[in-house]
């Protein structure tokens, strides 16, 4: 994967030296979120390192990594959680990082999580400095690495590495690389299952550039851009490309459990996993509400709502370019509309970087100390949560 991200920018001189700034910023906030949790879990008795590789969702990861898929756990009230909910690239990338070297499976899957994470940071950067900018590049890396739940961006999880992919195949789509925006995609769609998203991104794109390529021909005739030579072949093939990846995985896990194209719907819903409209979360925000120790909770999670909504509202506004909106959008509603467990949703938005783009315009705006000075307070109380919240009792 970061050799395909390599090639997508070989073209572009000192594209490493630009994205540099960005990519130290990253290192350092995620550096001060290491340090916080390892403090905070040695004053709770507890290791930082298991906190990051081996519990909740890191341990199922290296499970299919060790023993293949085929493993699950039955509950007392009848639920099923088996290991095919697990999509393969991350424990097959744990796999092959202990086969070729001394580390565990674990130790793998953190070392692959440390490297998408730059990977996914330089991505996230070279999608805003292509629409606005250098320095607002620099300001929506530093944004993403910020956020509350951003220590996940260090766990032994799959959001770097898909936030990666699915960076690197916007950019793909920016740039006109149909073929590299399809196989990056299809790779996004065996990192998670949000992976549609990125297909769904690459096909509105390609869907508008043919349209828009067609309405132009009277204009600019047969030698205009979108009449290169292979140029709706590249883009079909990167359109038949993108959905064989989380197409591939879910028509597989039919096969195997026997119960056809929707076998992985049922894995699911083993493990309570649904997509309802948002009816039980809006239950549980609800729920909240009417428990008065907990009503400030209910009242930050309609803020937090809000504030989503309010970002997608600015990006539609300042005219994201389509692919951007159709992939923040499906990442935002899988999110907050999926029957999952409520404390993952902050960790599902992660991938969601566009909506992050108003803000890094804004920040981008102010003078560079200032600028400086509300990113590092942000990086600082950034840090302390994720020690907290990683600390909690439940998963992530």
């Amino acid at each position: 994967m970061t050799d395909l991200a390599t090639r997508v920018v070989a073209d572009r001189p000192g594209a490493l030296r630009r994205a540099a700034p960005a990519l130290l910023g990253y290192a350092a906030v995620r550096a001060l979120g290491l340090l916080a949790l390892a403090l905070w879990s040695a004053a709770r008795d507890k290791s930082a390192y298991t906190l990051l590789t081996a519990r909740w969702d890191s341990l199922w990861y290296t499970r299919v990594a060790e023993l293949g898929y085929g493993y699950e756990v039955r509950l007392p009230n009848g639920d099923v959680h088996s290991n095919l909910a697990f999509f393969p690239l991350l424990p097959w990338l744990e796999r092959l990082g202990a086969a070729v070297s001394p580390l565990s499976y674990a130790d793998a899957g953190f070392v692959v999580s440390l490297l998408a994470s730059l990977a996914a940071a330089w991505g996230v950067f070279a999608v805003a400095e292509h629409l606005y900018g250098r320095r607002a590049g620099v300001c929506a890396v530093l944004l993403w690495a910020v956020l509350p739940v951003g220590i996940v961006q260090s766990m032994a999880y799959s959001e770097s590495l898909f936030t990666a992919l699915a960076a690197w195949s916007l950019y793909a789509v920016l740039t006109g690389r149909w073929v590299t925006a399809g196989t990056l995609a299809a790779l996004a769609g065996l990192t998670r299952p949000v992976g549609l998203a990125v297909t769904a991104a690459v096909w509105a794109a390609a869907i508008e550039a043919f349209v828009r390529s067609r309405s132009t021909t009277a204009a600019r005739g047969a030698h205009s851009p979108e009449h290169a030579p292979g140029e709706g072949v590249r883009r079909a093939l990167g359109m038949l490309l993108a959905p064989l990846g989380a197409a591939g995985y879910v028509l597989w896990v039919g096969h195997r459990t026997g119960k056809g194209p929707l076998g992985y719907l049922d894995v699911q819903a083993g493990w309570r996993n649904g997509f309802d409209g948002g009816v039980s979360f809006a239950r549980f925000v609800g729920a909240k509400l009417t428990s008065l120790p907990s009503a400030l909770a209910g009242v930050g999670l309609i803020a937090g709502v809000a504030l989503l909504l309010w970002l997608y509202v600015v990006c539609v506004r300042q005219r994201q370019p389509l692919a951007l909106l159709v992939y923040s959008g499906i990442v935002t509603a899988l999110a907050l509309c999926a029957s999952s467990y409520f404390g993952s949703k902050p960790r599902l938005l992660l991938p969601a970087f566009p909506l992050l783009l108003p803000l890094a315009l804004a920040l981008a705006r102010l003078r560079n100390r200032r600028s400086a000075l509300v990113a590092a307070t942000v990086a600082v109380v950034s840090a302390g949560y994720g020690a907290f919240w990683l600390n909690g009792s439940g998963p992530p």
